[in-house]
């Protein structure tokens, strides 16, 4: 567990080192079993669905493997957040947000609407500082104030600090955004270490405590929390056993703390995404794999973050989702199977 005397930025390095290690443990592994796996026949790709106001990448997507934490500015393609084609019109007008993991992906898309929406944003993130800096500028662009914060959710303390900091320079939290998570595959079970374990539980589920209980002093009446699950917490996936596991519980923690909150009227929601294109698939699996991602969903392709923020604009504001609480969203691109 982290140590509480360490400053924040400095228990956020030691988080990276800690997943770094966990990664190579992985990718070590994996190197030794290369030569001893069979060649797949080759299958004609089923074409992708594009069925938004602008074609999307497809795949084949270029083969990359990311170092963890995973940085979307070395990222190819880069991920489109910008939503051009959404129009604000007010829904999250005079509010404040805290997004974890949001100097990326989901995250960073996510501040851009809620940005366009009219509220003010703290973005927090392990140690992706380019990356929180592209967030806090698109963010400034939209006409809002931005509030960038670097540090572990997986310490209880740091979640406790951020809040009160977004506070103080807000003087207000309506929304928090958990959707800071750990990804790391694993062939079998014998093969999970402890460390790796831990690194998941802990950030992916702890976190998602820690800042919610940091975070309801502050939220009154008509304020909400949405968090990030999957569609791995939904199906499970044979090879992401504690991070399936792990989603699986963020989902049930929705639904026990929407009845919870139910009478205090702050409302609690999940999005739970299939395949998206952000850092984190690419720091989890092998370039090959990571040339296919998405592939094998119902649109045949990966979304972008830009198709997954809306919902999350939905979820947040009260006009829309006034009688929404305890809901999973499944934002997968369609059924599976």
């Amino acid at each position: 567990m982290p140590q509480n005397d360490k400053p924040a930025r400095e228990q956020a390095r030691d988080t990276v080192q800690r997943q770094r290690r966990i990664q190579q443990d992985v990718d070590r592994s994996e190197r030794k079993q290369a030569g001893k796996a069979k060649p797949e026949s080759e299958e004609k790709r089923p074409a992708a669905v594009q069925a938004g106001a602008r074609e999307q990448p497809e795949n084949p997507l270029p083969a990359q493997h990311l170092r963890k934490p995973g940085y979307e500015h070395e990222l190819d393609p880069q991920p489109r957040f910008l939503a051009p084609d959404y129009v604000g019109s007010g829904k999250l007008e005079g509010m404040a947000a805290i997004i974890t993991g949001a100097d990326s992906g989901i995250g960073r898309a996510v501040a851009v609407l809620f940005a366009r929406e009219g509220a003010d944003v703290a973005v927090l993130h392990l140690n992706e500082h380019e990356d929180a800096a592209v967030t806090r500028q698109h963010v400034e662009v939209e006409g809002r104030r931005c509030l960038v914060l670097a540090g572990d959710v997986r310490d209880a303390q740091f979640c406790n600090d951020a809040v009160q900091r977004c506070v103080d320079a807000f003087g207000r939290l309506d929304i928090l955004v958990n959707n800071a998570a750990f990804q790391q595959h694993c062939a079998s079970l014998e093969d999970l270490s402890e460390e790796h374990l831990q690194e998941t539980l802990q950030t992916n589920i702890a976190g998602y405590f820690h800042m919610a209980r940091a975070a309801l002093p502050h939220l009154r009446r008509g304020g909400c929390i949405i968090n990030t699950g999957s569609e791995t917490g939904l199906f499970g996936s044979k090879e992401l056993l504690d991070y399936s596991a792990t989603k699986g519980a963020i989902h049930a923690f929705t639904m026990a703390l929407a009845s919870q909150l139910a009478e205090r009227g702050i409302r609690v929601n999940a999005i739970a995404p299939g395949p998206v294109w952000t850092p984190l698939n690419p720091a989890d699996r092998s370039a090959a794999e990571v040339a296919e991602f998405g592939q094998d969903s119902a649109m045949h392709r990966p979304a972008q973050p830009e198709e997954l923020s809306p919902a999350y604009v939905f979820l947040a504001s009260p006009v829309c989702a006034s009688y929404i609480s305890g809901a999973v969203l499944p934002v997968m691109g369609g059924p599976r199977g």
